[in-house]
């Protein structure tokens, strides 16, 4: 059974180890598995919420890109694309705020921050709050609901926007499906013990904060970072305790479990810092060096980078264009030409499939019936006193005879000729009567032209 992946990374700033670990890492070793369909983007529109800066935006972009390629992923195997190339994502975007509620988005994290911060300010709550910041869940779910994604892996900090889009989702399956869901319902995808990796100071490594180590810095530089990693003032040879020391948890996102339990003892036994530190750059380095060297070759070959964008956008879109059409003919966006043309094909597929059956009924008398594809009742004949008779008048209607259909209260009744010879079943209402009898043209106008 194939499980279609999906993630992304905004496109505002350089990426970092914190990127790598809690995004880029699990989702390339997601799409290494068998039966994994995988779609990777650099999420563009998105960094024009939170950046004015055109010249930043145009860099984090080649570096996310080479960031990308230089960690594993398999343009060859995966769907790689930017986002800003797929058109057809900020039209679902709109038919996605059509349904999306507004107390869904109000409970998105990055907005009730921005507001709390306000009120806390004294300020206007919604004070400097744009509707990109507010609809970013909004824009989020068409970027998984536009492929269909099953698992989403992301950070613990982006599992409400996976579960709104499953909200979305399910509201627009709801109102337009008709019996048909449109979306799949995705699924949050969290490594556990690297979810939200600690930047140099302790809290979450963000860009936002300026505590981020760069991924595919010089060596010198990374080395410079990790020793800025603030520690306790316990002293070497003074025990260390690893689970509340962010260096450890830097250096378990990374190692193997031994690793892990090796570098554990020595900080309890009383490892120095500065040692500590050495030991992390050293499992960094280890890990990065040749990806680094990749990365280079890459950012120095911007084309090349757009050749493989563009084919990757070209490969999403196959998908999306005729995804987007089922989705605007749900809402009722169709083509007029398209519309007549559907009439006149289940009008056509009706008349093919409507047929006559003859019977005789329990007096001795013959009749027939005239069932629709589904096996409906569309009309029942008089009684016939021999079959030749009853054959004869359905061969009538078959072949062109000059039907006259007549409402009778709530039902309706057919003349052939001049004579009463069938009849519909009776309906609940004018409404429903109406609708029965435009069935019954419907079957037997092909008979008839």
């Amino acid at each position: 059974m194939t499980t279609r992946i999906l993630t992304g990374i905004t496109t505002t700033g350089t990426p970092h180890l914190g990127n790598y670990a809690g995004a880029i890492r699990p989702a390339i070793r997601a799409s290494q598995q068998p039966g994994a369909d995988s779609f990777y983007f650099l999420a563009d529109y998105h960094a024009l919420i939170k950046c004015d800066d055109p010249l930043r935006i145009q860099r984090s972009r080649l570096e996310i890109a080479a960031t990308w390629l230089a960690g594993g992923l398999d343009p060859n195997t995966v769907t790689f694309y930017r986002q800003s190339d797929i058109p057809e994502i900020p039209e679902l975007t709109w038919l996605l705020t059509c349904v999306a509620a507004k107390g869904l988005l109000n409970r998105a994290h990055a907005y009730k921050a921005s507001v709390d911060k306000n009120v806390e300010n004294g300020e206007d709550p919604d004070a400097g709050v744009s509707m990109g910041l507010f609809s970013y869940p909004v824009l989020m779910a068409a970027d998984i609901l536009m492929f269909n994604a099953n698992k989403v892996p992301v950070g613990r900090d982006q599992i409400q926007h996976v579960e709104m889009a499953r909200d979305i989702g399910q509201r627009f399956n709801h109102l337009f499906g008709q019996g048909q869901d449109f979306f799949a319902l995705p699924e949050a995808v969290i490594e556990e013990s690297v979810a939200t990796l600690p930047g140099l100071d302790g809290r979450k490594m963000s860009k936002s904060y300026d505590n981020t180590i760069p991924l595919f810095t010089s060596a010198k530089d990374m080395k410079d970072a990790i020793s800025r990693i603030v520690t306790d003032s316990r002293a070497p040879g003074e025990a260390k305790d690893p689970d509340n020391a962010h260096l450890f948890t830097l250096f378990q996102a990374f190692s193997t479990p031994a690793q892990c339990t090796e570098f554990r003892a020595e900080l309890e036994q009383g490892l120095g810092w500065g040692e500590a530190k050495q030991r992390l750059f050293q499992l960094l380095d280890g890990q990065l060096a040749e990806k680094r060297e990749y990365y280079h070759q890459l950012i120095a070959r911007p084309a090349d980078l757009e050749d493989i964008l563009l084919a990757g956008a070209a490969k999403a879109r196959k998908i999306a264009t005729p995804f987007l059409e089922q989705l605007r003919e749900a809402v009722g966006l169709r083509s007029f030409r398209s519309s007549v043309q559907a009439a006149a094909d289940v009008k056509k597929k009706a008349t093919k499939s409507a047929r006559f059956v003859s019977f005789r009924d329990e007096d001795g008398s013959f009749r027939f019936r005239l069932l629709a594809a589904d096996g409906e009742q569309l009309l029942l004949s008089r009684s016939f006193a021999d079959g030749k008779s009853a054959g004869a008048v359905s061969k009538q209607l078959q072949q062109g005879g000059e039907a006259d259909v007549r409402a009778e209260g709530l039902g309706f009744g057919l003349w052939l000729n001049g004579e009463h010879v069938a009849d519909g079943p009776q309906c609940s209402s004018v409404e429903a009567r109406d609708a029965a009898i435009e069935s019954l043209r419907a079957a037997l106008q092909p008979q008839q032209g």
